[in-house]
């Protein structure tokens, strides 16, 4: 079975190949600024097919301290010969631009296809989200939080919804909050540089001497708090070492629990939600992401 997903090529550029090529295809359109600040940027593949085009976002990991909208997930190609468009999203990054900047950034891009459906042969049903690490992170925070839609807003990218059809992330933080993590996980966590520079803070120690000022942050930033029984499908892949507490800060800010805890609180909600970690948890639905992903864009 198929439970260690590609989604770990995000850490790297792609190496995949389309029909024998050595690259990826180009981009239909490239580094179009979707909001005012100049990481506000995306690439968009416009996929052939009968009719508006499913789409699937692709927002990249690095801590929301670095990285970019040019590590795709290394089978991208894949989808778009199967009919689905793709897009690549770049956001502000931390300390510079703490929370909620990064996350409201991505939140805004997938208003921003939805304002160009028309032109860019989107159907707005049919929007999926993925990424690894931070980018998961964000990718299930937009999937399980309230719609950001302002109908009354004057510009009319935010007059469109944020609401997406489903997610398949990996190796993604469903809490930042360090009170909540280092039970989860004991204290390696809290030295991944995420945890501070979320909020602004160059040392975790000066967070959490601050931690009351950022708390509302840490809440409202952790996807596991805005679950309830009617959100989108989830599914979540995560690696295998279960070792308790965590060994370091990496395996710490990605360990398997943060998925448990999830799975834990869907199935108390009745929420379709999908857990993939070799040798511990299983789907008896389906056996990787691009199988979930495919089903829920392409309505099979």
């Amino acid at each position: 079975m198929r439970t260690h997903w590609l989604l770990l090529a995000s850490l790297a550029a792609v190496t995949s190949t389309v029909a024998g090529a050595s690259t990826p295809p180009a981009p239909t359109h490239a580094d179009v600024a979707y909001g005012p600040h100049a990481r506000n940027r995306l690439d968009f593949w416009k996929a052939e097919g009968q009719g508006p085009r499913p789409l699937l976002v692709f927002i990249h990991g690095g801590g929301w301290t670095g990285g970019d909208k040019t590590r795709h997930i290394a089978d991208f190609p894949t989808y778009l010969e199967r009919g689905i468009s793709y897009a690549a999203v770049n956001y502000r990054l931390t300390p510079g631009s703490p929370l909620p900047a990064p996350v409201h950034d991505a939140a805004r891009a997938i208003q921003f296809l939805r304002w160009k459906a028309s032109d860019w042969n989107i159907d707005k049903r049919r929007i999926a989200l993925t990424g690894s690490s931070a980018g998961a992170c964000t990718s299930m925070w937009i999937l399980l939080h309230d719609d950001r839609a302002d109908p009354q807003a004057a510009n009319p990218v935010l007059r469109e919804s944020t609401r997406v059809t489903a997610a398949a992330v990996h190796g993604g933080q469903t809490s930042i909050d360090p009170n909540v993590i280092e039970t989860w996980l004991g204290p390696n966590v809290l030295k991944h540089r995420m945890i501070n520079m979320a909020v602004g803070e160059t040392t975790i120690e000066a967070a959490l001497a601050n931690y009351e000022k950022h708390r509302p942050l840490y809440i409202e930033f952790s996807p596991y708090n805005h679950l309830t029984a009617d959100d989108p499908p989830l599914l979540m892949t995560y690696g295998n070492n279960m070792t308790l507490p965590s060994e370091d800060a990496g395996h710490g800010i990605h360990h398997p629990v943060y998925g448990i805890k999830v799975k834990e609180k869907s199935d108390r909600l009745g929420h379709e939600c999908h857990l993939l970690i070799e040798g511990v948890s299983k789907s008896a639905q389906y056996a990787s992401a691009m199988e979930f992903l495919m089903a829920k864009l392409l309505g099979r």
